[in-house]
């Protein structure tokens, strides 16, 4: 059987994104397959990116508290976020728990706010070979 994702988050009370704001409910999103969860999650994103208190998260529907989970991205060649720059590689960190990864994310996240082309996601182990073209 095909495993199941989930978009989860919305609007949190802080930016540790572990509570949601006070009156407000998670939002959740699917199921969908693993490529159509990205795609809404994205969309999702691309929605709320003026607000810094609103976060989209994936998920699948099978508990992955055990799993190793990495940071991927870098610099890519366009706005789709498709294919890394001529002259980059994608860049792979971890692995680390899911509160370690989120770390990690954050911090290379802060590092390049400032440029547009470069973005960072956090995916499992069992996604990591489809993120590697593998």
């Amino acid at each position: 059987m095909a495993k199941k994702f989930y978009v989860v988050g919305g609007e949190y009370a802080d930016t540790s994104f572990t509570t949601i704001a006070p009156g407000l409910k998670e939002e959740r999103f699917g199921p969908f397959g693993e490529q159509e969860a990205h795609v809404c999650w994205r969309a999702l994103t691309g929605k709320t990116v003026d607000n810094a208190m609103i976060r989209y998260f994936i998920r699948a529907d099978e508990d992955q508290s055990e799993d190793a989970w990495y940071v991927v991205g870098g610099e890519y060649a366009d706005t789709s976020f498709d294919v890394i720059a001529p002259g980059k590689s994608l860049e792979v960190h971890g692995p680390f728990d899911r509160t370690n990864a989120m770390n990690k994310w954050r911090e290379l996240t802060g590092k390049t706010v400032d440029n547009a082309m470069v973005r960072y996601d956090l995916c499992s182990a069992a996604e990591l070979p489809a993120r590697q073209g593998k």
